[in-house]
């Protein structure tokens, strides 16, 4: 008999059975939206899991357009021409945080998840290096460590040059520029180790390499450092830019050189070049 009132509670005065309490599932869904408004995209999709009020208002085009950058709609064209036409705000986010290759597939674009950022990598077939078509000099390696799935090798050289340039509708803000190298060759891994074979890494310690890159906007950065730490791949910094407009967009061109003839450098593996929010190197620093 009890079962048939186990949805009510008792009531003090013994009159009537009385109904639960309300609880987040009553919530309104304009109300759930309001909420998350407040969140970031990781917290609102942990929300969704609750109950079918918060799962229904984490659909809100309003959410999601906050979130995305300012030019976003610049940035899909871009990147998708006018394929996204139909998609709601939610799956766009959706989308600009997967990987998206363009330019032919030598650049990849994203966005952050937890900021919506945009951030970008050029690949080592998108940028221009000297002597990489001559077998002597430069190979081109398959490899699960490259996001591009492979990387320019060199084996040894006199001139050692890099140039490249990306055209971009950045979101406004400051962004920090990076090349992502290896001293020494990275090969399979053997019993489940990872191996990179440094024995022809050479050169790198007699003389600095110089990074380099300029803006449309004027603006000009530069660094040197020398190479180390064989068998690691390493985030070479090579300046900052700011961009304030963000509905055109930034030329960037950039470069890396060590052209002291005086002595060969090889067993280097060049992976790609990589642009993200200085915020991101600001917050690595704390660590």
């Amino acid at each position: 008999m009890g079962s048939g009132f186990s949805f009510f509670k008792a009531d003090p005065v013994g009159c009537s059975p009385l109904p639960s309490k309300p609880g987040l599932g009553d919530l309104p869904e304009s109300c759930a939206a309001e909420i998350m408004g407040y969140l970031d995209p990781p917290e609102i999709c942990k929300l969704a899991k609750m109950n079918r009020a918060f799962r229904g208002a984490s659909w809100a085009d309003f959410i999601w357009e906050a979130k995305l950058p300012s030019n976003y709609q610049i940035i899909v064209k871009k990147v998708f021409g006018d394929g996204l036409g139909s998609l709601g705000k939610r799956d766009v986010y959706a989308r600009l945080c997967r990987p998206n290759a363009f330019d032919g597939g030598a650049k990849t674009v994203w966005l952050d998840k937890s900021t919506g950022s945009a951030c970008l990598s050029i690949s080592s077939k998108g940028l221009a290096i000297t002597g990489i078509d001559d077998r002597r000099y430069w190979n081109h390696i398959s490899t699960e460590e490259s996001r591009f799935s492979t990387v320019a090798y060199l084996q040894q050289i006199w001139w050692f040059e890099v140039d490249g340039e990306v055209e971009f509708p950045f979101p406004a803000g400051k962004y920090s520029l990076f090349f992502r190298l290896q001293l020494g060759r990275s090969s399979q891994k053997r019993f489940g180790r990872r191996v990179c074979n440094t024995e022809h890494v050479h050169g790198w310690d007699k003389k600095p390499v110089r990074f380099q890159l300029w803006t449309s906007e004027g603006q000009y950065a530069s660094s040197e450092c020398f190479l180390t730490e064989p068998g690691k791949w390493n985030h070479y910094h090579v300046g900052d830019f700011v961009v304030e407009n963000p509905n055109a967009a930034t030329n960037i061109k950039l470069s890396m050189t060590q052209i002291d003839c005086t002595h060969t450098k090889g067993g280097l593996c060049l992976d790609s070049v990589v642009i993200y929010p200085s915020e991101f190197r600001e917050r690595s620093k704390q660590f």
